[in-house]
């Protein structure tokens, strides 16, 4: 039987596993075909952000190539893509994009707030949240 749950993501990427812990789970979820409402606050706003590049790894002697660093966009466009459909719903909490900045992120993620999360709350089987600490 499909259920859905709702996680409220608040890490920066590249800051702590938090974020790649919370993809797996979206991913094995949908994969089992439950519904996955994904809600980002604070930093987290910017695992979508079309903006983010590849880097070379300097220290290890590597060029971008080869240090073929991950990107959360895509990591997130691929959950949309692989199976998500209308299975996932991301919501990127509009004030917490205003005050970074971070409003141009990739295809199939939504403007939202607070209430929306409160929504998504009261009408999921389980909600995760996965703080920063």
């Amino acid at each position: 039987m499909a259920k859905t749950l709702t996680l409220l993501l608040m890490d920066p990427p590249f800051v702590s596993a938090n974020s790649t812990t919370a993809f797996r789970l979206t991913d094995a979820a949908l994969r089992k075909g439950h519904t996955v409402n994904v809600f980002a606050y604070e930093g987290a706003v910017n695992l979508t952000m079309k903006g983010q590049q590849q880097h070379p790894n300097p220290a290890h002697g590597k060029t971008v190539e080869e240090e073929q660093h991950p990107l959360t966009r895509d990591i997130v466009s691929g959950l949309f893509t692989s199976g998500g459909g209308d299975r996932l719903r991301w919501i990127n909490c509009g004030l917490c994009v205003d005050e970074r900045g971070a409003g141009d992120w990739v295809d199939g993620p939504r403007r939202g707030g607070p209430g929306d999360f409160w929504k998504w709350v009261t009408e999921s089987d389980q909600t995760l949240v996965i703080p920063c600490r």
